[in-house]
């Protein structure tokens, strides 16, 4: 291992000077390790571009947390289930993302709603306006 790059920089944020810094010395023959694929990055599409710029200039990327396939002996075999594989976890890195931005916009709006008490005393008042209204539809049809 020659060089250990570390960033501090969120994998939600693309602007990365580090691995910016990493994908530029790279040179065939490289490997690039990698914890979790989160901290590339949350984005489908930035990731895509992160995994196709490795792979141009020959060199491997190998993410710690994702199964290697190595046991399996065809190469074909082996790279598709690595490739379904990758793609199911871009998608749950970008969806977690979204996930999270929506929390935040929850939550930022909490102090001018009332908060979480209020959010929940809405919904249990929903969910009594429902119950009341099945007993009712219930009573009228024993009728």
């Amino acid at each position: 291992m020659d060089r250990i790059y570390e960033e501090k920089i969120s994998g939600a944020i693309n602007e990365r000077p580090e691995l910016m810094k990493v994908l530029k010395r790279l040179k065939p023959g490289d490997e690039l390790y990698v914890i979790e694929m989160e901290r590339l990055g949350r984005n489908n599409e930035y990731l895509t571009h992160i995994f196709m710029e490795v792979y141009l200039k020959g060199a491997k990327l190998v993410i710690l947390d994702l199964p290697t396939f190595d046991d399996i002996d065809d190469a074909n075999m082996r790279n598709f289930l690595r490739n379904i594989f990758i793609e199911t976890k871009k998608f749950q890195a970008e969806s977690e993302r979204k996930r999270i931005r929506i929390r935040q916009r929850q939550e930022s709006n909490w102090p001018k709603s009332g908060g979480f008490i209020k959010d929940v005393q809405f919904f249990l008042d929903q969910m009594l306006k429902i119950k009341h209204a099945e007993k009712r539809i219930l009573k009228s049809s024993k009728c």
